[in-house]
């Protein structure tokens, strides 16, 4: 029988999930409705729904699930700081409650951080020592990897909120933190939908105004690179301005952690090919670095939409083959 963990990547709305082999094989994955929105006992059935899904499929029981979260994660208890996301699921016993469920053992991870974890031990990091992973979605999630070790703060597993670095403080929409001008808030796909959306409705020329109208929350991410595609000014002039924000953001993560290699994941960089030349341009013209003229390499993970599960089923490896980093972090 295949030996395999489960991983899961709980969002709002979705849940996304799939059994994982030790080489990073996905098995019997799956997307269904995670509940989360609705409270945190709904999610917890939609857990053991879909375990008991997966176990059917693969004709075994899972050795360990890793549970991919939002906010603060404790490893042994679940969300334990979560500001403004998923109400009643901050210090909701999601990990034990599981465990007990289901009998298996369950760890949980910042959902931001299980990227760099899945390009650790699966995907573009794996030869690696030092790496950063940007998720670029509804927020921008982040990992990082310093000598061979995944970076892990002693503050409640937070992690690394590259998210909330701010990059212009004099202005921009308010971020949860109190701030603006944060990355989140201006190289996330929502922030460059968001900044098409905004110009649409003071009436700025462009293809996707009826659209917009018709239905201003159609103009996504996907609408826009869309929009780039046919020469459209406006999402043209708002990707270059998104983009530039973004490289400014990835010089200050090669400035701080010094990365071999960025990876870059999520829903915005289905568009990369629209702004990933000039965002390397950008990046290797402004970093100090030795040797110098060296540049960095920024690339696309392969693993795009399933990052997360895999992420969360790397975290469950980590637990029952004793690498290190989860078992120090229990043992805080």
């Amino acid at each position: 029988m295949t030996s395999y963990t489960i991983g899961f990547d709980v969002g709002g709305t979705r849940l996304k999930s799939g059994g994982v082999t030790r080489q990073g094989k996905l098995l019997a994955q799956g997307v269904a409705s995670s509940g989360a929105n609705l409270g945190p006992e709904v999610l917890l059935k939609a857990l053991i729904t879909e375990v008991e899904r997966i176990s059917r499929k693969a004709k075994a029981k899972p050795r360990s699930i890793g549970l991919a979260l939002p906010g603060g994660v404790h490893p042994n208890r679940g969300v334990v700081a979560l500001p403004g996301k998923l109400d009643g699921l901050e210090g909701y016993p999601l990990v034990p409650k599981l465990q007990k469920a289901v009998g298996i053992p369950v760890v949980a991870e910042n959902d931001g951080r299980v990227s760099i974890l899945a390009e650790k031990h699966f995907g573009l990091a794996r030869n690696k020592k030092w790496a950063v992973s940007l998720t670029l979605g509804t927020g921008v999630g982040s990992g990082v990897m310093l000598d061979g070790q995944i970076l892990r703060d002693p503050h409640l597993q937070f992690g690394t909120q590259m998210g909330h670095i701010v990059i212009q403080a004099a202005g921009g929409r308010l971020c949860l933190t109190g701030a603006r001008g944060t990355a989140t808030m201006l190289c996330s796909a929502t922030a460059l939908a968001m900044a098409v959306r905004d110009a649409l409705q003071r009436g700025i020329p462009s293809m996707l105004r009826e659209r917009y109208f018709a239905d201003p929350s159609s103009i996504d991410c996907e609408a826009v690179f869309e929009a780039v595609a046919r020469k459209d000014r406006l999402c043209q002039d708002e990707l270059r301005h998104w983009t530039t924000n973004l490289g400014w953001l990835l010089v200050s993560a090669v400035h701080v952690y010094a990365p071999d290699v960025i990876i870059l994941s999520g829903g915005a960089t289905h568009g990369a090919r629209h702004f990933l030349k000039p965002l390397r341009a950008q990046v290797n013209k402004h970093i100090f670095r030795y040797p110098a003229k060296q540049p960095v390499p920024i690339v696309v993970s392969r693993m795009q939409d399933h990052a997360g599960v895999l992420g969360a089923g790397a975290v469950a490896w980590e637990l029952i083959l004793g690498l290190g980093a989860s078992k120090g972090a229990r043992n805080r």
